[in-house]
């Protein structure tokens, strides 16, 4: 069992900038200060020094006279990682695209994580990419509300193999209902995130929104993955989320007005396109469900057209029947 202290320890990178900021700025630095600071043994601030002299040729001596530790000649850099400008830039854009997840699961582990990367590479680049920044930006609608607390358990759960119990309310139903699940896989898609995992009641894999999960608690009951469980088979016949048992092949033809945005973008692995008559374009996906790609062919409007198949076709017709009297009202 780990000490509290051992639980709260600094990761070796961060002790050794500590060590190397010290010792740049010629304060008195010996293991006794060091233990008192970084809250480590003494054994692992004589190994984090051993380290920094042996194997990343940091000038470090023991001074007898002073019984401290010191830099022989002046050290700006510490050397962790060298980045090019451009490098640097592919980095702070990265950065800039993650903030779009702030108050998601991982804006404070990412954080952390740059601010890292900025701490080991002080002192290496002079580099202002402000102006470049100001091109860049970056937006997407409807991000997913999650909580931090039942995804850092569910997240656990995935990482250890552990059943979870949590209670789960499905779309239109007002009261949550208690599952226990297999959890295989978190998926971050259409910009929700969701649990892959296997119904122990319903004997069945199953996608949960984390959104609509409460009450997650990790049980003590290990189980094993499938060897064959991948979320890229998992997904392969859904449009976004909603995959199936069927076998549907769906064709859609966009007037050359819409065509353009079509061929921009690749909306699914299995999608064909096919040239057509005065700039317009047919589309062909293969899918194991319907219900998605309704909902996204009536997003595009008159500008879409579905040709099969038929039972597509016949839902677009009961909808747009549904929206005639709805917007038919006075």
């Amino acid at each position: 069992m780990p000490t509290p202290r051992a639980q709260l320890s600094r990761p070796p990178l961060e002790r050794m900038l500590k060590i190397h900021d010290e010792l740049r700025r010629g304060a008195l630095v010996n293991c006794t200060k060091l233990v008192r600071s970084l809250e480590v043994s003494r054994k692992t601030i004589v190994r984090d020094i051993a380290f920094m002299r042996d194997r990343l040729d940091l000038p470090i001596e023991y001074d007898p006279q002073i019984q401290a530790y010191r830099y022989t000649h002046p050290v700006n850099a510490f050397p962790t990682v060298h980045v090019t400008e451009g490098e640097l830039l592919a980095l702070l854009v990265a950065q800039r695209a993650l903030q779009q997840y702030q108050g998601t699961p991982f804006h404070r582990q990412l954080q952390i994580a740059f601010e890292k990367l900025a701490g080991g590479l002080r002192d290496k680049i002079s580099f202002s990419p402000a102006d470049e920044l100001r091109a860049v930006s970056f937006k997407n609608i409807g991000l997913g509300k999650t909580d931090l607390a039942g995804f850092n358990a569910l997240s656990g759960a995935v990482l250890r193999q552990l059943e979870v119990a949590f209670a789960y309310r499905k779309p239109g139903d007002a009261r949550a209902s208690a599952r226990r699940v297999r959890p295989y896989h978190l998926a971050n898609r259409e910009n929700l995130w969701y649990l892959v995992g296997f119904d122990c009641e319903r004997g069945a894999l199953r996608t949960f929104a984390l959104p609509r999960i409460s009450a997650v608690e990790v049980t003590a009951t290990a189980f094993a993955r499938p060897a064959d469980f991948s979320p890229e088979k998992f997904f392969a016949n859904a449009l976004g989320v909603l995959g199936g048992a069927g076998d549907y092949r769906v064709v859609v033809r966009f007037r050359a007005a819409a065509a353009e945005r079509i061929r921009e973008r690749e909306w699914h692995e299995s999608q064909a396109l096919r040239e057509l008559p005065g700039g317009e374009l047919e589309l062909t996906l293969r899918l194991g469900a319907l219900t998605e790609v309704e909902q996204w062919i009536l997003g595009w409007g008159d500008a879409a057209e579905v040709l099969a198949p038929p039972e597509l076709r016949a839902g677009l017709r009961r909808t747009a029947a549904a929206l005639a009297a709805t917007y038919g009202k006075a």
